[in-house]
C-alpha cells in the first residue's frame, strides 16, 4: 500500500463531485439543525448538529486517506473486508443493543456501530472484484453464483437482524452490478422472477408483524391512522402544506408541534419539504442527481472494469436510497427505514456515504494510466 499521491493525477481530481457532496452535507446539516433545534429532554440544543459534524469531519479524513491509496488495493484487500465485516454482522446478533425491536448496533464508547451501513460498501467491493475477474466471462448461469452466494450471506444476517430496508439495498446493487458487468438479460429475469415466486414465504414466515404492517399501510395509510399510518400520513401533511416556496427556515408545524417520528432521521426530508416547499424540493432533487450523473460519469472514464464497477455500486447504493427514503415520505415507496444520504441524523450512514465518495474520486484520479 502506497499513500501518496502523485501530481500528475491532480489534474483528474473531479472538484464537481466533491463540491456537490459539501453542498448536501451543508444542506443536511441546516436542516438537521432546524429539526432538532429545542427538542424536549436535550440538555444540549445542539447535540445532534455537534455529533453530525464531528462524524462529517471524520468522514471528510478518511475520504481524504483513501484517495492516498491506489484503489487497486481495495481489490486486493476484498477477502479480507468480506470476512471482517461478516465478523461484525455476527456479532452483532450476539452482543448488540436492541432498538426498536432490532439488533443493529454495538456501543462502542460514544459511538454505535452499525455493521449494516459498513456491510453497504464492503459488498460493493466485494462485487466489483468478483465481477471484474469474469470479464467478459458471464454468459453462464453459473458464472453468476460467486457474486449471488457473496451478496447472499450478509443479506441474510442484515435481514435477520432484523433490518429490510438495507437488505432491499444489497438486492439493487447487486442486479444492477450484474447488469454492468455484462450478465445475462435473461439470467437477470430468472433471478426477479425466483425473487417474486419465494416473496409469499417471506410474506407469511420471515416478516415480522410490524414490517407487515408497513407494507399494508403503504397501500392504504387510512387504514391505521394513529398506529402504523400516522408518520405516513404526517409526512405527507408537511409536505403539502410547504407549499411552493415553504414555510421557511425552523418554521416546520410538524416539528415543532410534535406531529412528526424519526423527524430528523428517517423522514427528513418531510422536514425539508415543509420548510423549503416545492422550490426547495426541486433543488435538493436536482443535486442529487447532479451527484449520481458524475458517479456514473466516472464510471465511463475507469481505466479498468473494477473501477467501473466501484463506481457504478456506489451510484446505485445511493439512488436506490434516495428514491425510498423520498418516495416514503410522500407514499409511493414502503416505509423501511432507509437514511437520506448525506440529510438524516446517523453518523455511521454519514461515514459510509463519504467513504463511497472517496472511493469514486479516487476512481476519478486513476482515470487515466500514467506513461513515464
Amino acid at each position: 500500500m502506497k499513500l501518496r499521491l502523485d501530481r500528475r493525477l491532480i489534474r483528474n481530481f473531479d472538484y464537481y463531485l466533491l463540491l456537490t457532496t459539501v453542498a448536501l452535507c451543508a444542506i443536511g446539516t441546516l436542516t438537521l439543525y432546524s429539526a432538532t433545534y429545542g427538542l424536549e429532554g436535550l440538555t444540549d440544543p445542539l447535540h445532534f448538529v455537534k455529533r453530525q459534524l464531528l462524524f462529517a469531519g471524520l468522514g471528510f479524513g478518511l475520504m481524504l486517506l483513501i484517495i492516498f491509496i491506489d484503489y487497486i488495493d481495495f481489490s486486493n484487500w476484498a477477502g479480507y473486508l468480506y470476512v471482517f465485516n461478516l465478523f461484525l454482522l455476527g456479532l452483532v446478533l450476539v452482543v448488540g443493543e436492541e432498538e426498536k425491536g432490532a439488533m443493529r448496533r454495538i456501543q462502542i464508547g460514544f459511538f454505535d456501530l452499525q455493521p449494516s451501513e459498513i456491510a453497504k460498501v464492503i459488498i460493493i467491493i466485494t462485487l466489483a472484484r468478483l465481477l471484474a475477474e469474469k470479464e467478459g466471462q458471464l454468459a453462464n448461469f453459473k458464472d453468476l453464483l460467486p457474486a449471488l452466494a457473496a451478496t447472499a450471506l450478509p443479506m441474510a444476517l442484515i435481514f435477520f437482524q432484523p433490518d429490510l430496508g438495507t437488505s432491499l439495498v444489497f438486492l439493487a446493487v447487486l442486479l444492477v452490478m450484474l447488469y454492468v458487468a455484462g450478465a445475462q438479460g435473461r439470467h437477470l429475469a430468472l433471478l426477479i422472477g425466483a425473487g417474486l415466486a419465494v416473496a409469499p414465504l417471506f410474506w407469511f414466515y420471515l416478516l415480522k408483524p410490524y414490517q407487515k404492517s408497513r407494507l399494508l399501510v403503504f397501500i392504504n395509510p387510512e387504514m391505521d391512522p394513529t398506529g402504523q399510518g400516522f408518520q405516513l400520513l404526517q409526512s405527507m401533511i408537511g409536505i403539502g402544506s410547504g407549499g411552493l416556496f415553504g414555510k421557511g427556515f425552523a418554521n416546520s408545524t410538524q416539528v415543532r408541534l410534535g406531529f412528526l417520528p424519526d423527524h430528523y432521521t428517517d423522514m427528513i426530508f418531510s422536514v425539508f419539504g415543509e420548510e423549503m416547499g416545492y422550490v426547495g424540493a426541486v433543488v435538493l432533487l436536482l443535486l442529487y442527481f447532479f451527484l449520481i450523473y458524475r458517479i456514473l460519469w466516472i464510471s465511463t472514464q475507469a481505466k479498468d472494469q473494477f473501477g467501473a464497477l466501484l463506481c457504478c455500486g456506489v451510484a446505485v447504493m445511493f439512488a436506490f436510497q434516495i428514491l425510498v427514503n423520498i418516495g416514503m415520505t410522500i407514499s409511493i415507496m414502503p416505509v423501511t427505514g432507509i437514511p437520506l444520504p448525506f440529510m438524516s441524523y446517523g453518523n455511521n450512514a454519514l461515514l459510509v456515504n463519504l467513504v463511497s465518495i472517496g472511493l469514486v474520486l479516487n476512481v476519478a484520479l486513476r482515470r487515466h494510466k500514467i506513461q513515464f
